[in-house]
């Protein structure tokens, strides 16, 4: 799609949206509901586009990307109409007599760029959540992942016009020309670079934006851990999608005196989840494209690997590998693992963990595996990040019901339930002034009298 076509179509999505038509809540419900049904019809058609791009089997496309998305959509139509509504506020005695509100407002047209590596839901949930703000959107998924970028647009122009949502498909070419557009908003997931042209072409409109990003997310393992169970819960959570989610521990930081038993736990969980022959476990997936393949491939130390390193390039398959010995100063520590390899480094003391997590960029997650409840408020408070898990991986992400989104380098800005519905809300603050008094206090002539009232109100 040439610049042109895709300048028409914002054009028409801000007609349609100047027409109002998207305002009233009980239009913004039956696009949400049309959306629902028409997700369930196509969900084997969603399943195979997933299976075709990355590998994932039927239950994890459900579990990880077609089920959430439903709970999303599930989760608005069960309070859009709370959600909409205007607060009142208390209003300043110097105001008297007046009643004040915030009202939320759709921004207007919306931009969301979505990646590659969960394709569906990371597309999907800002939708839902734009399309209950009352915006239009125009959604330009991954070229990474042509098959479920093929159903994404089946099942968008099967609920919506264009004039209300769109999706546009394509490359760099298109990602340009999108972004050489004026958008009311834009929404992005994706890596930290081109996270950077998206806000320095957001800025030549002034345009807000939110950007979920990435970055090293820490998965520290502290004395008083459940060994067993941590295992259990860092290898689901790692290697799944093939290690190729944003919010994955990308390493274990671990206290010196647990480290060899931590990885035997590791080792027998990867045995138990993944069977003895990873590479050919129909549930286990692969990675998204051969660029990435070979980049991964290329973090692997041999030296240090204690499990795993096998591959099949025909398949773009690679097992799931642990590293130990592993230092900061690594190859494999200078950049965003987002593949099946889990480094494991060790710490004298927490507090020599938390400070050294403390001097590097802030992570998009953070995990702790401890039985101290006095060391999890620490480490839960001292360190930044965007959001995370005591004794588990990754579920923080699978609610409607707290925002998520990164902090600092790991991005700006957060979504899900109503978090996402402010989001992609202005909220006018409004207030409603009586015509049947007017104090004379705020005009001139100024009088010493009025400036003793004044004092009165304003104290």
């Amino acid at each position: 799609m040439n610049e042109q076509e895709i300048k028409n179509i914002i054009d028409k999505q801000r007609q349609f949206f100047h027409t109002a038509a998207t305002l009233p809540t009980l239009n913004r419900l039956n696009a949400l509901k049309k959306l629902k049904i028409s997700i369930k019809k196509h969900e084997a058609d969603i399943n195979q586009a997933l299976l075709l791009d990355l590998g994932k089997s039927d239950f994890e496309s459900y579990m990880c990307e077609t089920g959430l998305v439903l709970s999303e959509i599930s989760h608005m139509i069960r309070h859009l109409s709370t959600y909409v509504k205007e607060k009142r506020v208390r209003t300043p005695l110097a105001q008297f007599p007046s009643r004040s509100f915030q009202k939320p407002s759709p921004y207007g047209v919306v931009l969301i760029m979505s990646p590659w590596n969960y394709p569906f839901l990371l597309s999907m949930e800002p939708l839902v959540d734009a399309l209950a703000a009352g915006n239009t959107v125009v959604l330009k998924p991954s070229a990474y992942s042509p098959n479920t970028s093929c159903i994404l647009q089946h099942i968008i122009r099967e609920c919506f016009d264009d004039s209300y949502a769109a999706v546009i498909t394509g490359g760099h070419k298109e990602n340009t020309s999108l972004l050489n557009q004026h958008f009311d908003y834009i929404f992005f997931t994706g890596s930290q670079h081109v996270g950077k042209e998206v806000l320095k072409k957001a800025s030549e409109y002034l345009t807000p934006v939110t950007l979920e990003l990435g970055g090293k997310s820490p998965c520290i393992v502290d004395r008083t851990a459940d060994l067993k169970l941590a295992a259990k819960r860092i290898v689901f959570g790692k290697f799944l999608n093939c290690g190729q989610t944003c919010v994955a521990p990308d390493y274990i930081y671990c206290h010196r005196e647990i480290k060899d038993e931590l990885l035997l736990q590791i080792k027998k969980q990867i045995i138990k989840q993944f069977s003895n022959q990873p590479l050919k476990n129909k549930n286990y997936g692969r990675i998204i494209n051969q660029k990435h393949f070979e980049r991964i491939l290329g973090l692997i130390d041999n030296q240090k690997v204690v499990f795993g390193g096998e591959y099949d390039r025909s398949e773009l398959r690679i097992s799931p590998t642990v590293m130990a010995n592993v230092s900061f100063d690594d190859p494999i520590m200078q950049e965003e693992i987002f593949g099946p390899i889990l480094p494991v480094l060790t710490f004298e003391s927490l507090d020599q963990a938390v400070s050294h997590i403390q001097s590097l960029p802030h992570p998009l997650a953070l995990y702790l595996f401890t039985s101290n409840k006095k060391d999890a408020d620490k480490v839960m408070s001292y360190i930044r990040f965007g959001g995370g898990c005591i004794n588990d991986v990754v579920i923080h992400l699978a609610t409607s019901e707290m925002g998520f989104g990164g902090f600092g380098e790991s991005g700006m800005g957060s979504y899900h339930g109503k978090t996402g519905f402010d989001t992609f809300s202005h909220t006018k603050s409004i207030v409603n002034k009586k015509t049947w008094l007017d104090l004379s206090v705020r005009y001139q002539p100024y009088r010493k009298l009025y400036k003793k009232m004044l004092k009165l109100f304003l104290k």
